[in-house]
């Protein structure tokens, strides 16, 4: 039981497992039946897990550390993907739930995604705080350079 736990537990299984089910249990209830679903919206779903996937997977090996926050990196990562912005594989999830927003057309899920962003939000103020305690100026200035969601702009 405590496995399953910390399993239900890990980002990953939150975004990409346990709300597309909340929503479409939601919207199933809601519409009375099947949900209505734009299956062409689902690019941008596919989109955000492999923006999440592939980014781990060019991390790992270049930072150090483990998946997540839990182990901190060896090193800044500032190429690829970490020259566009800090947190792609945070920005990621938040594509993806964007697109189940519009697969099924849903406000639940649009409310979800905004709860899911704040989430995330305050969870990068603290990975931020880390990594600047553990990187001090080389952190800094990887923060002036490079912004924290979306290229060029926030």
């Amino acid at each position: 039981m405590e496995q399953v736990l910390r399993w239900l537990k890990r980002t990953p299984v939150q975004t990409f497992i346990l709300c597309p089910l909340t929503v479409f249990a939601f919207e199933f209830a809601w519409q009375g039946g099947w949900p209505r679903i734009d299956w062409w919206e689902t690019p941008l779903m596919l989109w955000g897990y492999l923006q999440y996937k592939l980014v781990g997977r060019y991390r790992g090996p270049r930072a150090g550390g483990g998946p997540g926050m839990e182990t901190m990196p060896d090193r800044i990562l500032d190429h690829g993907p970490y020259a566009l912005t800090r947190n792609p594989m945070y920005l990621g999830h938040l594509i993806f739930l964007l697109g189940l927003a519009i697969v099924f057309r849903s406000w639940f899920a649009l409310i979800l995604l905004a709860a899911r962003a704040y989430w995330f939000h305050s969870r990068v103020l603290l990975d931020e705080a880390r990594l600047q305690a553990e990187f001090g100026a080389a952190y800094d200035d990887y923060r002036a350079r490079v912004k924290r969601w979306i290229p060029f702009v926030l």
